[in-house]
């Protein structure tokens, strides 16, 4: 069903070891369904640490202890990509018309970039991720949040998406989590779909 709505940009943020064009085929996927969308699928800015495609940090020696100020070190460079698209774009100063969707680490930057009150965007979808930043939260709590995760992911366990809803409504956002039994590190046919249904919710709004 196509949507007569307001325009979003919706920045599409993928995994480390990957790139925006490997993410991008799922922006294309929701085009039909949101005419007056513009997608942008960018590169992290750094290479992988493992020689193969970008990273928002690296993950070499990575630990509990330490992912939090790696997420906030990468913060400068995370914020210079986003600015940039919302420029060329035209989206300065409606950041209420912006959608971040991240797959795993790109998940995880996006639910940074909400969580520290730095970009207070329309709504963050996150696949496969985890909130792991410094606290305290000080989220926008206006931005709405779509979370999905399958139980079989052997890279980040799905608790740690119902430890983020967790986290998030505790700081007032609005979550919504789906658990999809027996997937893996991946974005399956329905999650994309219910991610469709949430952006069309965002670009009623």
């Amino acid at each position: 069903m196509t949507v007569a709505a307001k325009s979003l940009l919706v920045i599409l943020l993928h995994g480390v070891g990957s790139n925006g064009a490997d993410l991008a085929p799922l922006g294309e996927s929701w085009k039909a369904r949101l005419p007056n969308a513009v997608f942008v699928s960018p590169n992290a800015p750094d290479r992988s640490s493992f020689g193969a495609g970008y990273q928002w940090f690296s993950v070499a020696g990575v630990t509990e202890d330490n992912r939090a100020a790696r997420i906030t070190a990468a913060r400068p460079a995370f914020d210079a990509v986003i600015s940039e698209i919302i420029e060329t774009n035209g989206f300065e100063g409606q950041l209420d018309r912006v959608v971040l969707v991240g797959f795993s680490q790109g998940t995880i930057m996006s639910l940074d970039a909400i969580a520290s009150g730095r970009w207070p965007v329309a709504a963050i979808i996150g696949f496969s991720g985890r909130l792991a930043s410094e606290h305290p939260l000080k989220p926008a709590t206006a931005t709405k949040v779509l979370l999905v995760h399958g139980t079989s992911d052997p890279v980040i366990p799905s608790w740690e998406t119902e430890k983020a809803e967790t986290e998030l409504k505790a700081a007032g956002l609005t979550v919504e989590t789906v658990i999809e039994p027996g997937l893996g590190h991946t974005i399956s046919m329905a999650g994309a779909e219910r991610a469709a249904d949430f952006l069309e919710g965002i670009a009623r709004d």
